[in-house]
């Protein structure tokens, strides 16, 4: 028995030290703040205009519903070769309608990694990179229509649909956009440069198809022919989403750097939004007037009200 208390208690305070240190001495560290590196390198916080909904599964593409007022979020699952792939039914303020509307059972389902996204007269299109197709499904009841299969082995990414039926796919490391007509033919639309790791695919009011490169800032505009009709650039690189407004506005995200572009009918670039990690292939709320940014691996929705 040790009867000094000052002896005791130094004995305790050792014998607990030694209990209780780590084996390996290792620093620790919290997350931060929402931000992201800018195109100079500086990380610059998440702009006070920006709002953040989660959570998903590393979602990369939305699209909207105005019929249901409703926006639709890709869903990759937990592994982007299973077949676990879901779409969500999102409200426009951010929070979940349907945590697992496509995906809720597989019967009759296959859908592995969905990519991009587009609606076009009542049909979903999502790009299938898990199995390499392009998917579509019946807008109302979320019921699989039809499966294209795409050539090659590369990362098919943005898509964009016309009410005819036509699709328009970027293949990104392969720099090239298919064209698929809506019997399911699959053929080269444009390919090389401009074309700089080609990602997002939008339409505009003219029926031109619009693309952004994560390679570069370009935003090419081609016209259905595959003729380049219109060259503009956003203000930084590594551009993900494009959409284009009633009026001609362009906005352009990029995945890379965290910044959301505006570019006026002049082909006047401004940032309008900052510090948005892995903001992806983003789309337009035109009922509320905003954009909605899927943030990939941060399972996340930012909103931005224009």
């Amino acid at each position: 028995m040790i009867k000094n208390k000052k002896i005791a208690a130094s004995l305790l305070c050792v014998s607990l030290a030694g209990y209780f240190s780590p084996a390996i001495s290792q620093e620790f560290s919290t997350g931060g703040p929402l931000g992201a590196n800018n195109q100079a390198g500086n990380f610059v916080a998440m702009s006070d205009n920006v709002t953040v909904y989660g959570s998903f599964h590393f979602t990369e593409s939305c699209t909207f519903d105005p019929e249901r007022n409703l926006i639709l979020a890709m869903n990759r699952g937990n592994d982007g070769g299973s077949d676990d792939g879901f779409v969500s039914l999102i409200n426009p303020d951010g929070s979940v309608h349907t945590s697992k509307w496509i995906g809720a059972t597989r019967d009759g389902l296959e859908l592995r990694d969905p990519i991009g996204s587009a609606i076009a007269n009542g049909v979903l299109y999502t790009a299938d990179n898990g199995s390499r197709e392009v998917r579509t499904f019946d807008l109302l009841t979320g019921a699989p229509l039809a499966s294209v299969s795409i050539p090659g082995e590369g990362f098919i990414n943005g898509i964009a649909g016309t009410d005819d039926g036509t699709s328009y796919l970027s293949d990104t490391p392969q720099g090239i956009i298919y064209e698929i007509s809506s019997d399911g033919d699959v053929s080269v639309f444009a390919e090389g440069a401009p074309l700089n790791s080609p990602n997002g695919v939008a339409m505009d009011n003219d029926g031109n198809i619009v693309v952004v490169n994560i390679g570069d800032s370009a935003v090419i505009t081609y016209s259905p022919s595959g003729q380049v009709v219109k060259q503009e650039a956003a203000v930084e690189g590594g551009n993900d989403g494009v959409v284009v407004l009633q009026n001609g506005t362009k906005y352009v995200s990029s995945v890379r750097f965290g910044s959301v572009s505006r570019i006026d009918n002049s082909g006047n670039a401004q940032i309008i939004a900052r510090g948005i990690p892995s903001a992806a292939s983003m789309c337009y709320d035109s009922t509320q007037r905003q954009l909605v940014i899927p943030m990939n691996p941060n399972n996340s929705l930012a909103f931005i009200r224009l």
